[in-house]
C-alpha cells in the first residue's frame, strides 16, 4: 500500500505486555498511524549475552496478544534475518519492501539520550521519524543528545509528533520473576499470552 502511515515498535516481547500494548495503541491513535508492526527481535544488541525465550514462542504470544486488531500485526523480520538485530537494518529493509509508506520509530522518552550510541542513529532519523512517547504529566523530553544528528527541519517534526501515554508501570523482566515465583500476572498481560505461559511452562524457576 502506498502512502501509509507505517509505525514501527521494536522490543524483546519476552512476554509482551499491556505497556507495550498501550504504546502501540496510543501512537496509532494520535499520530493517525495507518498501521503498527510489532518487531521481536533476533538478538537485542543490549542483551547479547542474555537467555531468551524462542523466538517462536515470543512470535506466538504478541500474534496472541494483538488478535483481532486489524491495525496491528507482527513481523518477523529480524527473526528471519537473525544475528544481532539493529533498528537502522531493520528500518532500511521496510523502507525497501514499502517504498510508499512513511516510516515511524516508536520510542520511550528515556531512550532519547542513547539513542546517538545506536548504530547508524544519523541514517535511522532519516530513515524514519522516531515516536518519542513521554508518560502523562512528565516534563517534555530532552532533545539535546540528538540535536547534532538531525537536520532543523527534522527535529521540529520529531517535536511535532511526541505522543503522550496513560502512566503504566509493568515490565517484562517483572513478569518473568513473577512467574518464577509462582506470582499472579493476571492483568498484566492478556490472557491468550498468561494462558499460553502457564500451558508451555515459560519462566518457571524449575525450568532446566
Amino acid at each position: 500500500m502506498t502512502n501509509d502511515k507505517l509505525g514501527i515498535l521494536g522490543g524483546s516481547f519476552d512476554p509482551i505486555h499491556y505497556g507495550h500494548l498501550l504504546l502501540a495503541e496510543t501512537c496509532r491513535e494520535q499520530c493517525r498511524l495507518d498501521r503498527v508492526l510489532i518487531v521481536p527481535a533476533a538478538v537485542p544488541p543490549h542483551k547479547q549475552l542474555q537467555a531468551m525465550t524462542s523466538a517462536r514462542d515470543r512470535i506466538e504470544m504478541v500474534n496472541l496478544a494483538i488478535g483481532g486488531h486489524e491495525q496491528l500485526a507482527v513481523s518477523t523480520i529480524e527473526i528471519d534475518r537473525g544475528g544481532v538485530s539493529y533498528t537502522v537494518d531493520t528500518l532500511a529493509a521496510l523502507a525497501e519492501q514499502q517504498p510508499g509508506c512513511s516510516l515511524f520509530f516508536l520510542m520511550g522518552a528515556d531512550s532519547l539520550k542513547d539513542l546517538p550510541t545506536w548504530r547508524e542513529p544519523q541514517r535511522l532519523c532519516e530513515l524514519a521519524v522516531p515516536l518519542v512517547v513521554r508518560r502523562a504529566g512528565s516534563p517534555e523530553p530532552d532533545f539535546s543528545a540528538i540535536r547534532h544528528l538531525l537536520t532543523t527541519k527534522r527535529l521540529e517534526e520529531i517535536r511535532e509528533q511526541q505522543v503522550e501515554m496513560p502512566i503504566i508501570e509493568l515490565s517484562s523482566t517483572d513478569i518473568r520473576q513473577r512467574v518464577a515465583r509462582g506470582q499472579s500476572i493476571r492483568f498484566r498481560t492478556p490472557r491468550a499470552v498468561e494462558k499460553f505461559i502457564e500451558t508451555h511452562g515459560l519462566y518457571r524457576s524449575d525450568q532446566p
